[in-house]
């Protein structure tokens, strides 16, 4: 009997135990103001308050919120201008930085200004640089990019107007905004066929992207790739061409990893035009002697076809629905690559991949304007990623999650997937993911479909490829659809998801 009641005791113990490390929800209460139409920017935690940024037609608000997430005050942004083009945030530890963009008569500013805990600034805006133009525009010219560790912070345009001449200027700057240096640079493009990859900016001030060539037009396949690096104290950028040898490429992604002093890229590729996704192809170039270190092409197997499928139909278009979303880099010099199965559907068309790089040349502006400006999306959509869409009524679709670990080598350690079958009509809001790191695992919170209601998720990978599937987190309230693609981790432990409740927005806290 002692011995019964010693297991039914270990047993009371564990699950109270499992109770006490279950996920909490705490959820903000909707407010009229907010629709699922308001813009916002969750921008992190300072001192006791959650800022979130919101706007509404010309309304821009700061929201403080506490640690019930009850809203204490909503903080108007007085001193913005009618006429806001584009806003970019980066948070500090004691302050946010907010750069806006907006025009005047024929001039298009950008200003910044500081924000501190209770939202409100801390000195007034300055103007880092103006633009004089010949039109009315609502799309933003300047474009914000900063380094890892937030030290090095650089603002620049690209002035388009020649297809074939882009003249670049770019001011780098420190964490408190002091100008750094300034450059104005030309380079010389292809035209339509030759395009840029994101931009990147190092911890040492280094300005990188990677410029590639389509074979004859925007939707076609990879021709060639060269790697841009432009250094602090240099006027124009350094050009090496990168060897990619035989493979086809489909679409180029770049990640700086700074403890290694290099550079990753990769891409998906294919060994004839436009056919299936037959591997996966990356890049190791190092900063400092600025050429290519190592590549790898890794053909995948009828193993990985049907792991990433989850069937063994179909194996040879396996990937053609995998879209590379994240590179994570390791300081012992290993990484991961993390893809998405994307696409859409609409009464008409089925689209696949080559149409969504076939919108066009993404780096020219959509309306032949004089200045181009990329789109930098943390949550990397390719239907949504240069501004493509369509008219027609379409479901959107988000499927499983490939998960691939590679040594410093770029030898294969460990593959994974993540099974999840998502889609939604005429918005992405509510598919794909959203991460919260704990240190020890990486949580992949996403909705799932479940007697006409979608309920979070959560699923979790650690440096093994261990998945474990957590139960549904507690306090999942009836009639809040998440957006787990759009959540921010704002802590060790604590991450804030967007939501909708009746069609208002709100905000739920998730504490691990």
């Amino acid at each position: 009997m002692k011995i019964r009641l010693s297991v039914l005791g270990l047993f009371l113990l564990v699950g109270s135990i499992l109770q006490a490390q279950a996920p909490r929800v705490i959820y903000s209460e909707p407010e009229k103001e907010d629709s699922r139409r308001t813009n916002f920017e969750i921008l992190g935690k300072l001192g006791n308050n959650f800022l979130i940024y919101k706007n509404n037609r010309n309304e821009h608000d700061i929201s403080l919120y506490d640690a019930e997430m009850k809203l204490n005050e909503r903080v108007p942004l007085d001193f913005m201008p009618d006429r806001v083009i584009n806003l970019d945030f980066i948070s500090f530890a004691d302050k946010i930085y907010l750069f806006y963009q907006y025009q005047k008569k024929r001039v298009i500013y950008c200003d910044y200004v500081a924000i501190n805990e209770k939202g409100r600034p801390m000195a007034n805006p300055v103007t880092l640089d103006t633009t004089e133009v010949n039109y009315s525009s609502n799309n933003k010219i300047y474009s914000l990019i900063n380094s890892d560790d937030k030290q090095r912070i650089m603002l620049f345009k690209v002035n388009s107007s020649d297809p074939k001449k882009f003249f670049i200027t770019s001011f780098l700057y420190d964490d408190r905004i002091n100008l750094l240096t300034r450059n104005f640079t030309m380079m010389n493009m292809e035209g339509k066929n030759e395009n840029f990859a994101d931009f990147h900016l190092t911890n040492a001030g280094e300005l990188v992207t990677a410029k590639y060539t389509r074979a004859s037009n925007s939707s076609d396949f990879i021709t060639g790739v060269n790697m841009l690096i432009k250094h602090p104290d240099s006027l124009g950028f350094s050009i090496r061409n990168v060897d990619i040898g035989k493979q086809i490429l489909d679409d180029i992604i770049l990640k700086v990893d700074n403890n290694n002093n290099r550079i990753l890229l990769a891409s998906f590729f294919s060994r004839q035009k436009r056919g299936n996704m037959e591997g996966l192809y990356f890049v190791n170039w190092d900063t400092r002697s600025n050429q290519k270190i190592s590549d790898t092409a890794i053909v995948f197997n009828d193993e990985l076809r049907v792991l990433a499928k989850g069937s063994e139909t179909n194996k040879k278009t396996a990937f053609n629905d995998f879209f590379i979303k994240n590179i994570y880099t390791r300081k012992d010099g290993g990484f991961a690559i993390v893809s998405e199965v994307l696409y859409t559907t609409s009464r008409y068309n089925n689209f696949n991949r080559w149409d969504y790089t076939g919108w066009g040349n993404p780096w020219m502006s959509p309306m032949n304007y004089n200045y181009w400006s990329p789109l930098y999306s943390p949550w990397r959509m390719p239907w949504g990623r240069y501004g493509w869409n369509n008219s027609t009524a379409q479901r959107y679709f988000a499927e499983n999650v490939m998960l691939l670990s590679f040594d410093r080598d770029g030898k294969l350690e460990w593959s994974n997937v993540i099974a999840k079958n998502q889609f939604d009509d005429e918005s992405d809001n509510l598919i794909s993911y959203g991460n919260m790191n704990t240190g020890g695992e990486v949580h992949f919170l996403f909705n799932t479909f479940e007697r006409r209601t979608f309920v979070l998720t959560d699923q979790s990978v650690d440096a093994t490829g261990k998945i474990t599937r957590y139960p549904t987190l507690k306090n999942l309230d009836k009639g809040y659809d998440f957006m787990p693609r759009f959540a921010k981790q704002v802590s060790a432990r604590q991450m804030i998801i967007p939501c909708l409740y009746r069609n208002y927005l709100c905000f739920a806290r998730v504490d691990y």
